[in-house]
């Protein structure tokens, strides 16, 4: 949604720069039309260089770098963590999850640090998997939300700059259109 919102802010802030040119434009046919004098200037005045048009007509936008990173990361996790979360795994695999968990998770030196009780170990192991499993999902929480953090900080950049550039049109629009009611 940040980077369909972030596309929206590209198109918006090019609109209204193409917006300011053709108002200078405009501005410099109402010299013309306003006297000869303004004619003459215009006729030996540059003309304001002319945007080039995108291609298709849409640009791209391009979201940080570190948001893209944690949503890569979290889109290849979700699999894992549907596969281990207890309300989403199916439920005849619980057995070869364990298992599978058991064998490459822990290893023989966590192994000994357990209880010599059965029961208390599988609890023990159980325990640690769990946090592993958290550990590994708030970290996928935080990467997203620094990612997400970043581009925000970005966009907010983007809103500040678009809103001077939208005063500053609506200044020049005023003041076109008092100068075509004088005429």
């Amino acid at each position: 949604e940040l980077v369909r919102q972030g596309e929206a802010l590209k198109r918006t802030e090019q609109m209204v720069d193409k917006m300011d040119q053709d108002l200078k434009t405009s501005q410099r046919h109402i010299n013309s039309i306003k006297s000869v004098w303004g004619g003459l200037v215009n006729y030996f005045k540059a003309k304001p260089p002319e945007s080039k048009p995108e291609q298709n007509g849409t640009p791209e936008y391009y979201a940080n770098s570190r948001l893209k990173e944690a949503m890569m990361s979290s889109k290849e996790q979700e699999s894992k963590y549907q596969e281990c979360h207890p309300n989403l795994r199916k439920l005849d695999n619980s057995g070869l999850l364990t298992l599978f968990y058991t064998e490459y998770f822990v290893s023989s030196a966590q192994r000994d640090s357990y209880p010599k009780n059965q029961q208390l170990r599988a609890y023990h192991q159980k325990i640690d998997n769990n946090l592993d499993e958290m550990s590994s999902g708030l970290s996928r929480l935080k990467n997203l939300a620094l990612g997400l953090q970043t581009e925000i900080d970005k966009q907010d950049d983007t809103l500040d700059r678009l809103t001077k550039k939208v005063e500053a049109l609506d200044v020049n629009i005023k003041s076109t259109d008092k100068k075509v009611r004088q005429l």
